[in-house]
């Protein structure tokens, strides 16, 4: 099992620009793919982001060209630099390890994007 703990949520005015961290630990070395998680307030939890153990991205449309998703293997760290932050982003975002035998998730962090 991995344990993630993400950070770097808070509140940001439109147009402006969070980065969040996911740091993980336990049997990191199972890990075949991370991914960013979101879930705004009366909405279904949505994909995001992912990111291969060989560094390959792919994204959710409405994150294209503004989210970037990226991975530090030495500190076992998944980061999503959000850039250009509309008020639709605002929501719990979670980050998951995926282990060939199972997802583990992460506590979540607020992300508030204000108009």
């Amino acid at each position: 099992q991995v344990h993630l703990v993400e950070s770097g949520g808070g509140l940001v005015q439109a147009g402006g620009s969070l980065r969040l961290s996911c740091a993980a630990s336990g049997t990191s070395s199972s890990i075949n793919a991370m991914a960013w998680y979101r879930q705004a307030p009366g909405k279904q939890r949505e994909f995001v982001a992912i990111i291969t153990s060989a560094g390959s991205g792919s994204y959710a449309d409405s994150v294209q060209g503004r989210f970037t998703i990226s991975r530090d293997n030495a500190k076992n760290t998944v980061y999503l630099e959000m850039n250009s932050l509309k008020p639709e982003d605002t929501a719990v975002y979670y980050c998951t390890a995926r282990r060939t035998d199972g997802t583990d998730w992460g506590q979540g962090t607020q992300v508030t994007v204000s108009s």
